[in-house]
Formats: C-alpha cells, structure tokens, sequence
C-alpha cells in the first residue's frame, strides 16, 4: 500500500454536527473501513494542523506509524480553537476539572471487563 491513499477526511464539525467529526478523525474512519481493519499500523496521516486532543487519541488508538501537519496547535489557538483549554485540563487532577467526571458503579461496570477477559471469542486490539 506504500504511497497509496486509502481514506481521506474534511472537517464535517458544523455541516454534521456532530463534535467528533474532524477531519482526521473521518479519514481514520475512511481509512479503516477501506480496509476492513480497525488497525492502521504501517500508515501514515497528513493533516493541515497539529492534532486536538481528541484526534491525536483517535491516531494512538488507530496505530498510525506517523503523523504529518502544517500548523501548530498555537496556531489554531489563535485562531480561536479551544484545544489550550483541554490540553491544560488534561493537566488538572479529574476533580479539578471544569467537566465533571463521577466515578458510579464500577464493581457491576467491571463485569463487562471481566466477560472480555475470559471471552474466547474476543479481537484483541
């Protein structure tokens, strides 16, 4: 697959709304399904800006061997982005942030953890 392009994404934030529709985001989506693997080790990304939060996440979690951008995540910062606000979250202990994050029911929550872990069935990514 070397040079060849299998997914491409825009920001489709406003015309979807739907928050988690950036661009890279939507080509990791394009990608994988391209592919029919929700894996994407060996690949790379090239996007106009340095990823948010949540995009450089969704790159981790797609094993993507390098990432390529133009502006900085400064840049978007001035242009008005508010990606410095959750970047300086991450930093906060959880109950010092500005979103609420309640930890409920975690024993009856592992049980989900606990079937996977014994499913002989299961995809490990």
């Amino acid at each position: 697959m070397m040079g060849k392009i299998i997914g491409e994404g825009v920001n489709t934030v406003t015309a979807t709304h739907d928050p988690t529709a950036h661009a890279e985001v939507n080509a990791i989506r394009a990608a994988t399904k391209a592919l029919a693997n929700f894996s994407l080790a060996g690949c790379e990304l090239y996007t106009s800006c340095e990823p948010c939060p949540m995009c450089l996440a969704a790159c981790y979690w797609a094993r993507l061997s390098v990432v390529y951008y133009g502006a900085t995540a400064d840049d978007a910062g001035h242009a008005g982005f508010d990606d410095d606000f959750i970047y300086d979250e991450f930093l906060k202990p959880a109950d010092a942030r500005s979103l609420p994050a309640i930890n409920l029911l975690r024993e009856e929550a592992w049980a989900s953890f606990a079937a996977w872990i014994e499913s002989p069935n299961k995809i490990v990514y």
